[in-house]
């Protein structure tokens, strides 16, 4: 990671409550403001106004779910005069309100956010593998499209898949509208050898900067290789899952959804149509899948 962005992004970590400037920020890298805005979407994805708002946000979900702190008090201590903006823009980003995030938290309830609300002319499917770096165990991911490099709400498709230690698993992530997205995972993997379970590791893996193009009724291939979280990536803003990697993942021959359909014309249900009939499934109804590929035969 560039030097200068790493000391801009420990600066706004240890100062993300107080009321920053870009103009502070730069100078916390010993860069122009305007170089430092370039070399800082371009190593993070984002522009360094965003990044504060993403470390703030995340920042405030650490409050709710581990403090006692009233939602007034954990708005004042990152940076909010305003109760109403705060609770207007953590759920904007976040999915829920402050107080039902709380909720969340403290039963264990699972589930997410609705998708973006369409209509769209078409969706299409992004389908492929995700791998694991090395030395980790099982991990569950869960992957997602995005209008942006943070996963934030509103999620336009997601799924959960479970990936098993040391091969990569298919994955198929369907009613993707059409368009140009950010492809962004985050995971929970185990260790290895005793304890396994108990010793976890957050993965991320996105593109940065870049998108994949999914275009209606068509299958876009794109590999997902996650890795250890750094500290040039997003904070993870979006309501999740517990995300409890399993003890065991179940292998499964091939990938058979990575194979495109014949060209044609799209199908009915890609078509948009008017009414609750035509919503594309919720985001918030995850599907599992558990797609590891099964070992060649000699």
């Amino acid at each position: 990671m560039d030097h200068a962005v790493e000391r801009a992004i420990e600066y706004i970590r240890e100062r993300c409550g107080e009321p920053l400037t870009l103009a502070q920020i730069a100078e916390s890298a010993l860069l122009s403001r305007f170089y430092f805005t370039r070399v800082f979407k371009a190593e993070t994805g984002l522009t360094p106004g965003r990044f504060l708002a993403a470390v703030r946000m995340h920042e405030a979900k650490r409050l709710i779910e581990s403090t006692s702190m009233s939602i007034t008090e954990v708005s004042l201590a990152i940076g909010y005069s305003s109760l109403g903006s705060f609770t207007k823009s953590f759920t904007a980003s976040v999915g829920v309100s402050p107080g039902r995030f709380r909720r969340l938290s403290r039963d264990g309830e699972q589930g997410l956010p609705g998708p973006e609300p369409g209509p769209w002319p078409g969706c299409g499917t992004v389908a492929g593998t995700i791998s694991l770096p090395e030395g980790h165990g099982n991990a569950r991911v869960y992957l997602g499209a995005f209008r942006t490099a943070v996963v934030q709400h509103p999620c336009l498709a997601s799924v959960v898949v479970d990936v098993p230690s040391g091969r990569p698993s298919c994955y198929s992530l369907t009613d993707v509208p059409g368009g140009s997205w950010h492809l962004l995972a985050v995971a929970r993997a185990a260790g290895v050898g005793p304890g396994a379970q108990e010793r976890r590791t957050s993965l991320v893996a996105g593109l940065g900067p870049a998108t994949v193009t999914v275009t209606a009724g068509q299958v876009t291939s794109a590999a997902v290789r996650l890795r250890p979280a750094g500290p040039a990536d997003p904070p993870v803003l979006l309501a999740l899952p517990g995300l409890e990697p399993p003890a065991t993942v179940m292998a499964h021959p091939g990938c058979a959804s990575v194979t495109p359909s014949p060209p044609g014309p799209p199908s009915p249900a890609d078509l948009p149509r008017p009414g609750a009939a035509g919503r594309r499934r919720a985001a918030g109804h995850l599907r599992l899948a558990s797609a590891a590929p099964a070992p060649s035969r000699p």
